[in-house]
């Protein structure tokens, strides 16, 4: 995992334009796709082919499903004047979060009254993007920390998320590609401790108070990649005060260095008092973990946003309105229930999304 967001292992199941349109291309688009819908949808072909295999031969999965169920307008009205036959696809990367995000965003057009090709799990961030910047996707949700590091190459994310989320989109516009509102959500890496240890460690509540317990509570399960990485555990510690490998502030054997996927559990069974998590996954939720506060702001933020082709929120601008509505909803802790009822309980990613959506307002049962 070189970056929180672009790979499955992730979890265990990422102010726009407003244009108008004439009569003539609204009137076209009553009665056929444009040339460039045509386009994204052979270009969707074309990537997703390649994805498939790439499931299929690759990683051992399955193929994804276009399954959501039937929904209702809430919240989200049906647009008056939308063309008949107005369409969008959506697509997503294929970990939980990504799965929930996905659907959530496919529920919202078709409740809007969009005809949608539903082109979530597609395995990877890269043909993610590159579904969005060949116009083979219309919509996605995409991480500021993923976009800024992952695609747009710069060595080094921003830890203030406005900051973060600003330099993202103003970037990716010349990409074509329009940044809508950013969810409070910022699934980037943290530590978290047991609950039912918090207040033996003196009610420990944020990273800085980790210098303040004696040296033999300060102890860690982190991933390999974690402990190497260049923005990672060594950084991390002396950003806060305390020195890997001094006797005075983490000696090496207070580390266990641990497989991915292991941490959650050894943490909650108290083989250490802090282990490396992600914000959002549900097993935070189901094995009963605090997360500490990056007081100092030291890890780079990660807040999703739902993502548009500029051209299409040119041609469908009451896409903004839209999404708009959904984004403030999106928090750590309702992200750690969504994976969790996935990742879990085993429900399946639709209709944890449809249900979080009726809950919420924004759409209702038919």
């Amino acid at each position: 995992m070189t970056d929180p967001n672009t790979e499955p292992a992730r979890s265990t199941g990422a102010t726009g334009s407003t244009g108008s349109t004439g009569s003539t291309r609204a009137s076209l688009a009553r009665t056929r796709p444009s040339t460039a819908r045509r386009r994204r949808r052979a270009v969707a072909a074309t990537v997703l082919a390649g994805a498939t295999a790439l499931v299929l031969t690759g990683c051992g999965l399955q193929p994804a499903t276009s399954f959501v169920p039937a929904a209702a307008p809430g919240s989200i009205k049906q647009i008056d004047d939308l063309p008949d036959g107005a369409h969008i696809t959506v697509t997503s990367k294929n970990f939980t979060e990504q799965l929930v995000l996905g659907k959530i965003g496919v529920l919202a057009a078709k409740a809007a009254g969009f005809d949608v090709t539903d082109e979530t799990n597609v395995p990877g961030s890269v043909a993610v993007r590159q579904l969005m910047l060949d116009q083979g996707a219309d919509m996605t949700w995409e991480y500021t920390g993923t976009a800024w590091l992952a695609f747009m190459g710069h060595k080094q994310g921003i830890p203030d998320k406005e900051k973060q989320y600003t330099s993202v989109r103003d970037e990716d516009l010349a990409n074509g590609l329009t940044w809508l509102r950013p969810a409070p959500m910022n699934n980037t890496y943290a530590l978290a401790v047991r609950s039912d240890a918090v207040a033996d460690l003196g009610n420990i509540e944020s990273l800085s108070d980790i210098a303040k317990l004696p040296v033999s509570e300060r102890t860690f399960c982190v991933e390999s990649e974690f402990n190497s990485r260049a923005d990672g555990f060594r950084p991390m510690l002396e950003h806060y005060g305390l020195k890997l490998g001094d006797a005075d502030g983490v000696p090496s054997r207070n580390v266990s260095i641990l497989d991915t996927g292991t941490v959650y559990e050894a943490t909650a069974r108290g083989k250490c008092n802090f282990g490396e998590v992600y914000t959002t996954d549900g097993r935070i939720k189901s094995l009963n973990l605090t997360v500490l506060e990056d007081d100092k702001s030291f890890f780079p933020a990660y807040n999703v946003a739902p993502v548009l082709s500029t051209e299409t929120l040119r041609e469908y601008p009451q896409l903004k309105r839209v999404y708009d509505q959904i984004s403030p909803k999106l928090t750590d802790a309702q992200l750690q229930k969504l994976n969790y009822e996935v990742d879990v309980a085993g429900r399946e990613p639709a209709d944890v999304a449809f249900d979080w959506m009726v809950d919420e307002g924004f759409i209702t049962k038919p």
